[in-house]
């Protein structure tokens, strides 16, 4: 299928890895012309060289932290007239309520709701004003199944996913979306971080935890980074115009719910 994306113009926050690498790649793919963004000089110049190779777009990198306004600004500097925007960031490490205080909130609020919220305000008047922009958001599943381990993500995304609904409903007549992408179980740094966890925790061997991981989803295994990547890339199609204000749920058919 041609997604209808030769030409356009994108923004991929946090993408010199994991999730936001394989939207990128994805959409560079597509023949987008793509600005991927890190922190890490390194690994970001060496994301751009991988991408570059199978891309049918440019791929520009930015080194920048989008937890600042300045970080910010200097994407939207490298991309001023975007067709898409996917945001995505780190996001805070699991623990117990009881350990968290106001600094850690603060932070999980920063990286995770308005980092996403005002580089959205950054692009979307000049989306509307030529009449295509698409916004994806990369979640997380908790926002729909929470778990307290997790509630510094939880919170923080469960208030982008409303602010998010609530501005598809203002942008829908200008052929703008937004829709978010809640993943579980991607085979990313994040996993290996969260088996190293499990590890200490449970006394047990990286390949058990590994194991234990892939077990605990419907589909026993976990998902391929490049799926997550093709999923975004048709999120952000042409064909893709009438559906918005959504969560797609990317979990292997694990989560027990009806919406």
């Amino acid at each position: 299928m041609d997604l209808g994306l030769t030409g356009r113009k994108a923004i991929v926050c946090a993408s010199s890895r994991g999730l936001g690498k394989a939207c990128a790649a994805a959409l560079a793919r597509e023949g987008v012309d793509v600005v991927i963004n890190g922190r890490n000089a390194e690994t970001l110049d060496g994301a751009a060289h991988e991408l570059a190779r199978t891309a049918k777009g440019s791929v520009t990198a930015v080194g920048a932290d989008i937890n600042t306004a300045e970080g910010r600004a200097a994407l939207i500097a490298a991309c001023p007239e975007a067709d898409i925007l996917v945001n995505n960031n780190d996001g805070p490490p699991p623990g117990a309520f009881q350990q968290w205080d106001e600094s850690h909130w603060q932070a999980a609020l920063e990286a995770n709701l308005l980092a996403p919220v005002f580089m959205i305000k950054g692009v979307i008047e000049g989306m509307k004003e030529r009449r295509f922009g698409r916004i994806v958001n990369i979640t997380s599943a908790m926002v729909k199944a929470p778990r307290s381990a997790m509630g510094l993500s939880t919170a923080a995304r469960s208030g982008l996913t409303a602010m998010a609904k609530a501005l598809s409903i203002d942008v829908a007549p200008f052929n703008v979306t937004i829709n978010n992408m809640l993943p579980e179980r991607f085979d990313t740094d994040r996993q290996k971080q969260m088996a190293k966890l499990a590890m200490a925790f449970k006394k047990i061997s990286y390949e058990e935890a590994r194991a234990e991981i892939a077990a605990s989803i419907a589909a026993k295994r976990m998902g391929d980074p490049a799926e997550f990547g093709d999923a975004c890339a048709f999120l952000c199609s042409a064909q893709a115009g009438f559906i918005s204000g959504q969560n797609l749920q990317l979990d292997g058919g694990s989560y027990p719910g009806l919406i």
